[in-house]
């Protein structure tokens, strides 16, 4: 507990919603009821490529109280706002359906099952099209499906001889050691406690939105877009949400698009909850990715040149595909020093549902990649593989690829020293049925939006001294179990210089709060904290200036601050991003400073694969990471703990399989997710590097965790079998194929 008269910040304080959510008083989505109110289904393709020729109703169906919506009724722009204007909300007639569970019609009805009959009694026709369900036919573009090269975006990362082919090629060929590997990473689920839901209410010639989500103003712009209605007729809240990593950023919009057109086509409130299966089918998972890296080396274990390939499965619309293989592409070259980089990232379509965001979002594609060649180039070199990292890490004053000199909060040599010291620990041995091995794994996450994102964002925050005489912090940043509320309540409290308990943060709805940005990228505590911490001693500083003026000076500042809410009613203090000083970054290059602070990790894990099954349990996993400054510990070793078994489930067992682009395994039962049965012993250490700009030092920890603990694991069953583990899951059929020299195919295995 924190010692009467200390700040709030650095201590392990009660969550502020945990007693409302373990004794049942939080309120999800589908918790809430409104008078009047519908339920809703979606009618969704079972073709994954085809025009839409005809929507028909079952005439041997009763219609009667249902309402069935279509494009026809939507009111605005048929589209769901976000990077680009691609994805339709429904499908209408005459155009085409690019995935499979792609949404054509909406039905509500007084009750769910009625609503959800209804929906199997429309009846679609539709004109198959030829599918492409793998990248390389994208890109021999067997089927143009977006533009005319069928990539949504491409990005380049280049220093030194990299600024060419043939310059990168040449530093590749003077090197003494070569490495070249092709790496795999499959989709994964998100599998967030609580399925999408969303509840529309219309009125006063607007709507107000409930629901599951991550950003309150991604979806208050594509309502706007959708309903052709103006900005204050729209009204989005979150719900109480039960997780999202990612896959409710952009989604939760397409929701809300679906019951916004029903509920004003049939007049009433609408709530649309998915079940699991239709969650796991038709929304956004991280994106398939394959990466092809060659990495040039000197004899003594120097890294001198890299050249890395970067393709990622963008599926049939864009959505968050450049955000994505943005942060792929500029993490590819890892932490690590070396004068000539080419990095090249594209996005492709295919017939795919759309991928999207998932905690790391590009970053953990490319750490698998870098940190499996670094395993092979310590290897080739003769170096034990945590000294192979130590010569090579970046540095304080080193620079990345993109030529971003690192200044402040470089917690590279602690992490690592945390990693040797925990390799330093014995392997238990190995025996006739089992195989143990070890892995380690090193890593940096870049903090916040890349480059000048959060500059063109302007993210604002308000904390606000309230009639009532207590304080409040107001911003669209959400909780979405990761604890927002109970940090920022900490951040703002530690600003005015008061008890936790006389700050409240509210649930954030689009009406009362400014636009803070997204909840993403690692920012909500370094970027929108940093903006309540501001805000929070700038009020302070009016409520003690007017107690001056007033003859309160003496007082309590608690007392001064009741009194002059008494006086003036409330009173609020914003503050607006502003960069840090020297932080340049071009966008047509691709070159500076493309956040303006790293991150770092290093993880070991030892695993145990027995020799019969090719079955791997993780015995043990030690993850160090430099966070700058911990607000709440337990909260940040809760989110490192569980980005870890993501990652952990991600590398070995969590294994999406796709049949004609259509998700085959759609429930929990076979979509499967690491459980506390699988966790290992997990030991967290926390480095604290503080980095200036943020609240009390305070970097993002959020993504970090998910970036390498795979890469961790596939170096350890190679430690253990002495077999290359290049594809992700990493499961029995894979290792098998890999230990008896074959090759994997979805449809099976085959002999070359």
């Amino acid at each position: 507990m924190r010692p009467p008269g200390q700040t709030a910040v650095g201590f392990s304080l009660p969550r502020v919603d945990g007693v409302a959510k373990v004794t049942g008083r939080a309120r999800y989505v589908d918790d809430i009821t409104v008078a009047g109110m519908m339920h809703g289904a979606t009618v969704r393709s079972d073709v994954g490529h085809g025009i839409l020729r005809a929507i028909h109703r079952d005439p041997a169906f009763d219609w009667t109280g249902v309402t069935v919506a279509t494009a026809a009724d939507i009111p605005g722009q048929n589209v769901i706002a976000l990077i680009e204007p691609d994805q339709p909300a429904l499908v209408a007639i005459g155009n085409t359906i690019r995935h499979p569970d792609e949404a054509v019609a909406l039905v509500c009805a007084p009750t769910r099952a009625r609503a959800l009959a209804a929906a199997a009694h429309v009846r679609l026709e539709i004109e198959p099209l030829p599918l492409v369900l793998s990248v390389e036919a994208s890109l021999h573009l067997k089927q143009v499906l977006h533009g005319d090269d069928n990539i949504f975006a491409r990005f380049e990362v280049k220093k030194g001889a990299g600024t060419s082919a043939a310059g990168i090629d040449a530093a590749l060929a003077a090197a003494d050691i070569v490495i070249e590997g092709t790496y795999e990473t499959g989709a994964q689920e998100q599998m967030y406690i609580e399925p999408q839901g969303m509840i529309a209410i219309p009125g006063d010639g607007g709507i107000h939105i409930i629901g599951s989500l991550q950003c309150p103003y991604y979806v208050h712009k594509a309502m706007v877009a959708l309903l052709g209605l103006p900005g204050d007729k729209v009204v989005i809240q979150q719900s109480v949400t039960g997780g999202g990593f990612g896959g409710k950023e952009e989604y939760p919009s397409m929701i809300a698009a679906h019951a916004a057109i029903l509920s004003l086509a049939a007049g009433a409130p609408v709530k649309l909850i998915y079940d699991r299966d239709e969650d796991i089918g038709a929304t956004t998972k991280r994106h398939p990715a394959t990466i092809h890296h060659r990495m040039g080396l000197l004899r003594d274990g120097t890294i001198v040149a890299q050249d890395v390939d970067v393709i990622i499965d963008g599926g049939a619309y864009v959505t968050l595909s450049p955000v994505v293989l943005s942060r792929a592409v500029l993490h590819a070259a890892g932490p690590y020093r070396c004068k000539d980089v080419r990095i090249v990232g594209r996005a492709v379509a295919t017939n795919a549902p759309p991928h999207g965001a998932f905690r790391g979002f590009g970053a953990p594609q490319t750490t698998f990649a870098y940190e499996r060649q670094i395993q092979k180039a310590a290897r080739a070199v003769g170096m034990d593989p945590v000294a192979f990292r130590k010569k090579n890490m970046l540095r304080p004053g080193d620079d990345t690829a993109t030529g971003q000199v690192l200044t402040e909060s470089v917690g590279s040599e602690d992490v690592m020293a945390a990693a040797e010291k925990a390799s330093a620990t014995p392997l238990a041995p190995s025996d006739d049925q089992v195989r143990r091995g070890r892995g380690v794994a090193f890593y940096f996450h870049g903090a916040g939006f890349t480059g000048s994102g959060e500059q063109r964002l302007a993210g604002r925050a308000q904390v606000a001294l309230t009639a009532g005489g207590d304080f409040e912090v107001r911003s669209s940043s959400t909780d979405i179990g990761q604890g927002t509320l109970t940090i920022f309540t900490q951040i703002a409290a530690a600003g005015l210089g008061v008890e936790v308990s006389c700050v409240r943060v509210p649930e954030p709805r689009t009406d009362d709060v400014p636009d803070s940005g997204p909840t993403v990228a690692s920012r909500t505590c370094m970027v929108v904290g940093g903006l309540v911490d501001r805000a929070s001693r700038k009020l302070r500083g009016r409520i003690e200036a007017w107690a001056r003026e007033h003859g309160h000076g003496d007082a309590p500042f608690i007392a001064a601050a009741r009194a002059m809410a008494a006086a003036e009613g409330e009173v609020t203090a914003d503050a607006q991003y502003a960069p840090p000083p020297g932080i340049e970054w071009d966008d047509k290059t691709y070159t500076g400073a493309a956040y303006p602070v790293f991150g770092w990790a290093a993880c070991v894990v030892d695993v145990a694969v027995d020799v019969d099954t090719y079955e791997v349990t993780i015995e043990r996993c030690v993850h160090a990471v430099d966070v700058g400054k911990a607000i709440h510990p337990i909260i940040v070793k809760g989110q490192i703990e569980g980005g870890t078994l993501q990652a952990l489930g991600w590398g070995t067992l969590e294994n999406v399989v796709y049949r004609d682009g259509r998700v085959a395994n759609r429930r929990m039962t076979d979509c499967i997710v690491p459980t506390f049965a699988d966790a290992p012993e997990i030991e967290t250490i926390l480095i604290e590097k503080p980095f200036s700009f943020g609240p009390h030092g305070a970097k993002g920890v959020g993504e970090i965790p998910m970036d390498g603990p795979a890469a961790a694991v596939a170096n350890a069953i190679e430690d253990a079998l002495g077999v290359a583990i290049d594809e992700i899951p990493a499961i029995p059929e894979r290792i098998a194929i890999a230990a008896r020299g074959l090759s994997f195919s979805t449809e099976g295995p085959h002999t070359p």
